[in-house]
């Protein structure tokens, strides 16, 4: 097996920052266009080198839709059709299917003017839960971010060292495994179809972003591509905390580059 390895993340002072945000502007509105499916055919945005040291910037995965207030009703009101908006794709030189793709997180940590995060329950009516029938109800607690330390004008009195991880990060899948996933979830939704929280989030176009694909390549994207909600064995959706500063992580290259 080849093996192909990226050091990513980074925050370090001199590095350069290869995917700038623009928290105040709207995930299809951003200095480096965004995605939000997994898709073979999403255009990578920027190439990097083996071995290449560098700095990427993400928005938060609901694209804005939670705002930094008192009210439950964003969570409640939420369009989960379009989560999670993902920066990049980033080419690799080199890299080809087979090869194993080693990625450092040298650093991480919030944008100077984003210092907030939230946390909350979703309604049954829009995403449900594990616990929803004891918690029928959207609710949101604000957390404002100093340094490692989290504290929260919702939850009085706690305040608490957090983990910051990036929650998700993957390759793209070739078709033939995009196609796989597609027919294995829609046969796992089929056997409860109307489950809450669902079995599964089938592929979707509206609410699709993709990337600076356009036209036709746009709407094929848009209406095969895998929704990000689930870890699959391209990495993904993992949310786990450890995955933090000093982490390395092992990714399979399904797609040249």
């Amino acid at each position: 097996m080849q093996q192909a390895q990226l050091s990513t993340m980074t925050v370090q002072r001199g590095l350069k920052t290869l995917l700038p945000v623009d928290v105040t502007k709207t995930p299809d509105n951003q200095p480096a266009p965004l995605h939000n499916r997994w898709h073979p055919d999403v255009p990578p945005v920027v190439a990097v080198n083996p071995g290449e040291s560098f700095r990427v910037e993400c928005i938060d995965w609901t694209g804005g839709q939670i705002g930094n207030n008192d009210s439950a009703n964003d969570v409640r009101d939420i369009d989960l059709t379009q989560v999670h908006y993902l920066s990049g794709p980033i080419a690799v030189n080199g890299a080809e299917p087979g090869d194993l793709l080693v990625v450092d997180i040298l650093d991480i940590g919030t944008l100077p003017n984003a210092q907030w995060g939230f946390t909350g329950i979703f309604s049954r009516q829009n995403g449900g839960g594990f616990l929803t029938d004891f918690f029928p109800e959207a609710k949101k607690a604000i957390w404002d971010l100093n340094g490692i330390y989290a504290s929260s004008r919702h939850v009085p009195g706690v305040r608490f060292a957090g983990m910051n991880h990036p929650g998700l990060m993957g390759t793209a899948p070739d078709q033939p495994l995009l196609n796989r996933w597609n027919k294995r979830e829609m046969e796992l939704i089929n056997t409860d179809p109307k489950r809450v929280p669902p079995l599964g989030s089938p592929p979707e176009q509206h609410g699709a972003l993709s990337g600076q694909a356009r036209g036709g390549q746009a709407e094929r994207i848009a209406r095969e591509g895998a929704r990000t909600v689930p870890g699959r064995e391209n990495g993904g959706n993992v949310d786990i905390k450890n995955l933090s500063k000093g982490s390395r992580c092992y990714y399979p290259v399904y797609v040249k580059g």
